[in-house]
Parts: C-alpha cells; structure tokens; sequence
C-alpha cells in the first residue's frame, strides 16, 4: 500500500480515536463534487446527462470550506465532472491544505499541463489521473482517441515538477485481465505513486449500461489479474490490503456509505456517492435523516452488484485497525487467487430499486429558475 507515513499515521489516528469514542458512524474521505461540467464524455459516466442549467453550477469556494468543516473528514477526493475546469479550484485545494486535509485531485488530465502552475507540491496534495487501462482501453472507455497519451504527458510533466501522481483506474466487463496487469505494469515502470482500482458501478443515467460488472463477474476478474502481479504484491496500490482482498473474493463485508459522504452541487448526497436517493442541506441532516440500515448489498436492489471503493474501502479499513493482523498477512502472502470464495450476501430480501433521480434533477431546476428570478429584483 503507497500512501505516505505522515497520512498513513494522521488518519490511523484518527480513526482510532473513532473507534475508542465508540462512534459508529464517522467519514475517512469527503466526496466533493464541485462541479459536473467535463470536458470528456465518457459512456460510462453517470455525472454528464445533466441540463446546461445544472452543468453550469459550481460550489463556491466557501461551501466547499463549509463541506470539510462540517463533516470533519481527513481527507478529500475532489471529483467532477472534471475539477480543473472550476475557477476557483487553486483557491479551493489550497483552503483545504490550510486546514491540513490530504487532498486527492481526480482529473482525466487534459487541462494539467495548462493548470499545473497554479498548484505547489505539497504532502498534502496528490494528482488522482483517471486511465483506464492502456492507450487501446481508456480511448474507449473514455470514448475519444489521444487522451491516454496526454494523461501520460501530464503525469511525466507533474512527477518532474515534484508532484506524488497516482492514477485511479475503474474496470469495465470487458477488461482483459492479461492487458490490466501489463497495464499495472506500465504504470510502475513509470514510477507512478500508487494505484487505486474499482470496479465500475452502474450509475443509472450512464448511456452505457451494458458494460458494469456483477459481483461474481468482479471477483473473477480481480483474481485473474492479480494472480498476474503475485497476488498485487508487484504493484503499489493507494488502497488498503483487506479491499483487494475483497475484490478477490475472500472478504465478505457490508459497505458502509457514510465513511465517504458526498458534496455535490445538489447538496449531501444520500445515500452515498453512487446513488442519489435524496439531497440534504447540511451534513448533520444527511447523518440524522438517512435511513442507512436500507442500503446496501441485500438491503436494495440498486446495491446488488456493487463493489466500489467509496463503500467499501471503509469497511476494510475499520477492519485492518480492528484486525491488523489479517491485513498483515494479505501484505506478506499476496491476495488469494484461487480455491473457494467467501460466502456472498444473499439477495432475497432486498427491497426494490426506486428511480427517484429525476425527480431531484426537476427540483433543482426549479430552485435554480426561482433564483434567476430573484436576481434582477435583488439588484434594483
């Protein structure tokens, strides 16, 4: 696991002292989604089918303050759409740096080597670069030719400015597990910092739907991969060992959505992430109003298949700090590869999907008329 000492010990810390408060709930990553304006359109992607009037909000610089101060978080994943196309995005990183929050910049890198100069190294700041897998995979994830080689340019051009790069890679059902591996391997070739890895999660309003992996599927394919890489022992990952370990089917866990809650211009995502069942104002009412205990894998049809990090990476991590020693020997032995997986969560008594999204998006759009509405009376 690639991720430095000082955060390794900052957010070990804090999460013992979670756990030693007897907390049930608590977050390790806050999502910020501070726009969802990109300028890719990937097919795969829940984030972009969005009216202009939507695609044009922004969080201002003093809600994204807001959003750390409020939920405390040791760290954030600044996500999008793609962040560097946001104005204020220099002001907003450095903000959290100030607040000594570990910040990690997703970005699928065509604006980097434009944007570069307005970031300064720090042990706090790390580039998140979206590659799907090598030149042939991510032009086709991202479903444009030329952006694998300009992901690579940015990340030669940040790691000779004295950045930490890592990459953050989601494969899709039709991922090669021979061409993945070669893939990791040509990222440590390149010395990149770390790896994080997921599985890809279907949102509902991707255009793509036919190409997200279930859950026997995910297994399968993370074994086959990390059989290639000694059980992953040959690649650096940013994630912990007990996750891979899961993704490889030898871990059965729970997600537990609140360890990553999310920011987004709509307002706390409910109930995580992936899924928007519900917006709230303030992160003390997404913690309050959430029925959490009806979410996930078994719980609701929409959790059936999912096995993305922003779930359960909290899951092993609580897991690793009340178990070391099981991610102690997943460190040393390598991810197993084969023989009999762990029983599975079974699915019988999950309740079905609800398609609320829609209408949160017409919400919005109602709150966003009423504000232009405002405006010009505001202004006489």
């Amino acid at each position: 696991m690639s991720i430095p000492f000082n955060q390794m010990a900052r957010i070990g810390s804090y999460i013992l002292k979670q756990e030693l408060s007897g907390k049930k709930r608590y977050p390790l990553v806050l999502m910020l989604e501070p726009l969802f304006r990109c300028n890719l359109a990937c097919a795969g992607c829940g984030k972009i089918d969005y009216p202009d009037e939507i695609l044009n909000q922004r969080l201002s610089y003093q809600e994204c303050m807001d959003a750390i101060d409020e939920c405390g978080a040791p760290a954030v994943s600044i996500a999008g759409g793609e962040p560097l196309l946001h104005k204020e995005m220099p002001q907003i990183v450095q903000g959290f740096i100030e607040r000594k929050k570990f910040v990690i910049f997703c970005t699928n890198a065509l604006l980097m080597a434009k944007k570069i100069d307005q970031y300064k190294p720090s042990p706090y700041f790390t580039w998140s670069v979206h590659l799907d897998g090598d030149r042939e995979m991510h032009d086709h994830s991202v479903c444009q030719k030329g952006v694998y080689d300009k992901a690579v340019e940015a990340i030669k051009l940040a790691q000779q400015r004295g950045f930490r790069v890592q990459i953050n890679c989601t494969l899709f059902n039709n991922a090669e597990p021979e061409k993945a591996a070669a893939f990791f391997d040509t990222m440590k070739e390149m010395g990149i910092d770390g790896i994080t890895v997921s599985p890809g999660y279907a949102y509902e309003r991707a255009p793509d739907q036919q190409h997200f992996l279930n859950r026997t599927k995910t297994k399968e394919l993370f074994r086959d991969i990390l059989r290639r890489g000694e059980g992953g022992k040959r690649w650096t990952f940013t994630q912990s060992n007990l996750f891979l370990d899961f993704l490889a089917g030898n871990q059965t866990y729970e997600c537990t959505p609140w360890a990553m809650p999310a920011r987004t211009v709509f307002g706390w995502q409910k109930p995580c992430y992936l899924l928007g069942e519900g917006y709230t104002k303030t992160y003390a009412e997404l913690m309050e109003t959430t029925d959490w205990d009806s979410y996930g894998t078994g719980k609701y049809e929409k959790c059936a298949d999912c096995m993305v990090h922003c779930g359960f990476e909290g899951t092993a991590v609580k897991d690793t700090i009340r178990r070391p020693w099981k991610a102690a020997m997943v460190a040393l032995r390598g991810v197993k590869t084969d023989g009999a997986m762990t029983p599975d969560i079974p699915l019988d008594k999950q309740r079905p999907a609800e398609f609320v999204f829609s209408r949160h998006v017409e919400h919005k759009l109602k709150e966003i008329k009423e504000a232009e509405e405002r405006a010009p009376i505001a202004a006489e």
